[in-house]
């Protein structure tokens, strides 16, 4: 009988560092920059500000640019550099090889742009909102155009599991079932 509420409890604690596991890797989401368009020259000026206003970023999240090599470039950039499409002083590296991957280290406004000739002023541009984190979400950048709802956490409600993505959701669940074959 002993030996069985060992297992018991060995099981529980499994399940629980399980759990957490899964939240702690739910927590952080990879952004494909524009959805299916990618990282292009836009077919109209408000694909990429309605792109981001859909979206909530956190410290931890990616950006992912997808490109093709040679046809674009990616570089963040001022907020003054952003608004005239400048090129001339990007903030680290311009990044050439596509498709490339953005690791967001802080929070408050990012602006990003391709440097190709005439390509930020046909509207490869990018700026983004970045919260504390992720249970707290963005204001979407400002736009021009009709933009859909944007998401929202009202206090009080279990944020952390609304902003699962639905695997992690059903990966919770399994594990809470496979925990209940070890209670007595």
């Amino acid at each position: 009988m002993a030996g069985a509420q060992a297992a018991s409890a060995v099981g529980l604690v499994l399940m629980a560092t399980a759990l957490l596991q899964c939240l702690a890797v739910g927590a952080a989401t990879s952004h494909t920059v524009g959805g299916s368009s990618g990282w292009t020259i836009p077919p109209n000026a408000t694909l990429y500000p309605d792109w981001a206003a859909s979206q909530t970023f956190a410290v931890g999240d990616t950006l992912v640019f997808d490109f093709v090599t040679g046809t674009h470039d990616v570089m963040e950039v001022a907020k003054s550099d952003y608004e005239s499409c400048s090129a001339a002083n990007p903030i680290g590296s311009t990044i050439t090889t596509g498709p490339a991957t953005v690791s967001i280290t802080s929070t408050g406004e990012h602006y990003y742009i391709c440097g190709f000739t005439g390509h930020c002023a046909a509207g490869q541009k990018l700026s983004i909102t970045v919260a504390s984190s992720s249970s707290t979400p963005s204001p979407p950048p400002t736009s021009t155009g009709s933009n859909g709802p944007t998401p929202s956490v009202t206090p009080g409600s279990d944020a952390a599991a609304s902003l699962l993505p639905s695997g992690v959701k059903a990966t919770v669940a399994l594990l809470l079932l496979i925990s209940l074959a070890f209670l007595p």
